[in-house]
């Protein structure tokens, strides 16, 4: 079911389509919903990069701790309420 549009929202609708008839200059053209490729991708590299940074300066006995703490929390039993 599509979402209904509140009357302010209907009217700017309205209104810029008047505008595009009388002056299709005028009108700004809408920003692409979504996210910006870019921006992830440099966000998807800063992480990785990021991850690799804290593990190469991490001591193998802290790492050894961070796993084990990991694995039992993901094992842990659900608790029973």
């Amino acid at each position: 079911m599509a979402k209904s549009k509140d009357p302010i929202e209907t009217a700017h609708d309205i209104f810029e389509q008047f505008l595009s008839i009388a002056d299709p200059e005028s009108v700004k053209p809408k920003a692409p919903e979504g996210k910006d490729p870019k921006r992830q991708a440099a966000g998807k590299k800063g992480g990785i990069a990021g991850g690799q940074a804290r593990a190469a300066k991490l001591s193998p006995r802290k790492r050894r701790a961070i796993a084990k703490k990991a694995a039992e929390t993901r094992w842990k039993k659900p608790s029973a309420d």
